[in-house]
């Protein structure tokens, strides 16, 4: 029943009007991994405000095996871009931690998207831009996004929709299917991500969209993952003193 076309178009008017209302002029500027998340954001936001306002850039770290895909997606769109690897500064952070602190692997795989975040906001701070956040729903339900890393932005084309739903925009906005199709890996064991999550996207959407699943023990892993990092998703708690 997703009406593809018709959320595209609605997706595009809604960019156009953040612009309008957020920073009438300003650029689009968006991380470009080379995944299909980004390469649809960045497409939508082409769409919406002409390539001469999206503003691409490459953060590999160190040598990025798949780099290709993200000059394929700048090439496609005909956007400015540039290149900032930040293997250095991550690199030296983790050498600037104490030795008696001993550096979790989470905080590990945690630290590079927050370094692309903050490499974002620098570019977008000096070429009058705003950030695209290219988070989808699925990511975001089961918290496979980082905090302050790819899960920030100013704005958020896609964080309600499903991959399902996303791809079948990127196929709508002209994207060679090697970008929409790009099976997403995490760049660190190897697994792609469904095999990190232990079930597929498709399952997923489906619950999501339905909240039908008959394998009862994804349905617990879900649900579970969902309920874990709800807090992701809010704004911070903060306290409010009777005054």
């Amino acid at each position: 029943m997703f009406d593809a076309m018709k959320v595209k178009d609605a997706c595009v008017q809604w960019i156009r009007d953040f612009f309008e209302e957020n920073g009438k002029g300003c650029n689009a500027v968006v991380g470009i991994s080379g995944g299909k998340d980004s390469s649809i954001a960045a497409a939508l936001c082409v769409e919406a405000l002409g390539k001469d306002r999206v503003i691409g850039v490459l953060m590999p770290q160190g040598v990025q095996h798949d780099i290709d895909m993200a000059q394929l997606l700048v090439d496609h769109l005909q956007i400015r871009h540039c290149v900032v690897n930040i293997k250095e500064t991550v690199d030296a952070i983790l050498r600037a931690f104490p030795e008696d602190l001993a550096l979790s692997d989470q905080s590990r795989i945690n630290l590079p998207p927050r370094i692309r975040m903050s490499t974002l906001y620098a570019v977008s701070q000096s070429v009058n831009g705003r950030v695209v956040n290219t988070c989808n729903l699925s990511e975001d339900w089961v918290g496979y996004s980082t905090r302050y890393g790819d899960a920030a932005g100013d704005f958020s084309p896609m964080c309600n929709l499903t991959v399902t739903e996303v791809k079948q925009i990127g196929r709508l906005l002209g994207l060679p299917d090697v970008l929409v199709d790009k099976v997403p890996i995490d760049g660190l064991c190897g697994k792609t991500d469904e095999e990190n999550l232990g079930f597929s996207y498709a399952e997923l959407d489906v619950y999501i969209r339905t909240g039908v699943m008959e394998d009862l023990d994804k349905k617990a892993l879900i649900d579970r993952k969902h309920k874990a990092n709800l807090f992701k998703l809010q704004l911070m708690p903060s306290f409010v003193p009777e005054i």
